[in-house]
């Protein structure tokens, strides 16, 4: 549940983060280093970022105080 909750928290955050930066779901793509589809899948529901993916968008925000639950007792 926890990871769930997590996940709407990244994503609405990087939604946040693309538009105030005028930023399309291909240019955000590219700047993470995914395929468009990929984005385009988290942002309707179908997929979530895997833990690469999850790096690299903290990495974007340049916030590593945003916690990952999910992840860090692996």
């Amino acid at each position: 549940m926890l990871y769930y909750v997590y996940m709407i928290e990244l994503l609405e955050k990087l939604e946040i983060y693309r538009l105030e930066n005028k930023l399309s779901q291909r240019k955000l793509a590219e700047r993470l280093g995914v395929a468009y589809n990929t984005v385009n899948r988290w942002f309707t529901g179908r997929n979530t970022p895997n833990k690469i993916q999850t790096y690299h968008i903290k990495k974007l925000f340049g916030d590593f105080n945003f916690r990952d639950k999910h992840f860090e007792n692996s």
